[in-house]
C-alpha cells in the first residue's frame, strides 16, 4: 500500500504546509494532494509546493471539470508536470450541481459523458499526434459556425501519458474510472463494505490500477473526541455539501447502509438543527470510514484497509513530522 498526505483546501496566507510537504518527502510519502471547492483552486498550492520538493508525487483531488474547458486543464497539467519533473498526477471530477450550477454557471446534466470527453480530449492534446478536434456534444473542437481551426499543443509535454484520476462516488462513476482512467479518488470509503459497493464496477480495472482512498487520521488517546471530529465533518457532508434533491455524499452513504440516517441527518441539517445533526451520525459510521484512536488501535484497524481493493491511502489530518513518522510507521511498517 502506498502513502499520500491530502492537504485539502488552501484555505488562508496562514496554512502554508510546505514544512508539513517537506516532512512527508523525507519520511517516504508517495504523494501529497490539494483540493479545490470554490474558494483556492488546487493547482496553485500544488505548484508552490512542488518548486520546494524533488520526490514527491502531486496531486489533485480533485481538479473540477466545470472550472476549466479540457483544453485548459490539459495546458495547466502539462506545465506542472515539465516544472516538476513529472510528478503531477492529475485527479479530475465532476463536482455536484450545487457548485457546478451555482458557482460555475454551467449545466450539470450528464456528468459521465462530459468527464469521459473530457479525459478524451486531454489526451488528445498531450498526445499531440495532429491538431485537436471533438465531435463530442459537449466540448466540440473547434467551434462550428465561426473562424476556429484545429490546434496543437505548441509545447512538447515531459509525458504524453499523464496519470488520470477520476473523483467518483456512483457504481457507474466508478465503472467509467476503471475504464478510463489510471486510478479512482474516492472520499468515502468503509473498507470492509468496497467489494459490496464497487466489486462490479472495479472488475474491468486493468492491471495497476491505484484506488487511492482519502482516510481521516485522528491519533489520540481520546477516541470518543477522535470519532467526534469525524462525525463533525460527515455532518458538513451529508448534510450540507449538495442540494437537498441531489446530494451524492449522502447517497454514498445510504449505499455504505446508513441510507436512514442520511436522511435523517441531512433534514435536521436543513432544517437549521446542526447540533442534531451531529448526534445522529452513527459512531459506527464515523469509525469505519476513518482511522482514529491510539497507534494501537489504528495498527488493528489498518487490517480492513489493508485487506480491501485500496492501494493507496491518502490520509487527512495529520500534519507536523512526529504525527506523520507514526502513520508512515504504522501504515508502511
Amino acid at each position: 500500500m502506498k502513502l499520500g498526505l491530502n492537504l485539502g483546501y488552501w484555505q488562508r496566507g496562514a496554512d502554508d504546509a510546505t514544512e508539513s510537504v517537506l516532512a512527508a518527502e523525507r519520511l517516504g510519502y508517495d504523494s501529497v494532494w490539494t483540493a479545490e471547492a470554490y474558494g483556492s483552486d488546487v493547482f496553485t498550492p500544488l505548484a508552490w509546493y512542488g518548486a520546494r520538493t524533488s520526490r514527491i508525487k502531486l496531486g489533485t483531488s480533485i481538479a473540477q471539470i466545470s472550472a476549466r474547458p479540457p483544453v485548459t486543464t490539459a495546458m495547466t497539467a502539462m506545465t506542472l508536470d515539465h516544472l516538476t519533473g513529472g510528478r503531477l498526477l492529475l485527479g479530475v471530477g465532476a463536482s455536484g450541481p450545487q457548485v457546478v450550477e451555482g458557482w460555475y454557471g454551467q449545466p450539470f446534466a450528464k456528468p459521465l459523458a462530459r468527464t469521459r470527453e473530457y479525459v478524451e480530449i486531454m489526451r488528445k492534446v498531450w498526445r499531440r499526434e495532429e491538431p485537436v478536434t471533438s465531435d463530442g456534444s459537449h466540448y466540440p473542437l473547434p467551434l462550428a459556425g465561426g473562424l476556429g481551426k484545429p490546434l496543437k499543443l505548441i509545447t512538447h509535454p515531459l509525458r504524453t501519458d499523464i496519470p488520470v484520476y477520476l473523483g467518483a462516488e456512483g457504481p457507474k462513476n466508478v465503472a467509467l474510472a476503471a475504464e478510463v482512467a489510471q486510478g479512482w479518488l474516492p472520499l468515502f470509503v468503509f473498507p470492509s463494505k468496497i467489494e459490496e459497493m464497487y466489486g462490479a464496477s472495479l472488475a474491468g480495472a486493468p492491471e495497476g490500477f491505484d484506488v487511492a482512498a482519502m482516510v481521516m487520521v485522528v491519533i489520540s488517546d481520546d477516541v470518543r473526541s477522535a470519532l467526534d471530529g469525524v462525525k463533525m465533518m460527515l455532518t458538513l457532508y451529508i448534510g450540507g455539501m449538495g442540494a437537498k434533491q441531489r446530494n451524492f455524499h449522502a447517497d454514498i452513504i445510504g449505499r455504505m447502509g446508513y441510507a436512514e440516517a442520511a436522511e435523517h441527518i441531512q433534514a435536521l441539517y436543513l432544517a437549521g438543527r446542526r447540533d442534531e445533526a451531529f448526534r445522529a451520525i452513527p459512531d459506527e459510521l464515523a469509525d469505519g470510514i476513518s482511522l482514529v484512536g491510539p497507534p494501537g488501535r489504528i495498527k488493528e484497524r489498518l487490517e480492513f484497509w489493508r485487506a480491501s481493493p485500496v492501494t493507496s491511502l491518502l490520509v487527512m489530518g495529520p500534519r507536523d513530522e512526529p504525527s506523520l513518522k507514526l502513520v508512515r510507521d504504522l501504515v508502511l511498517g
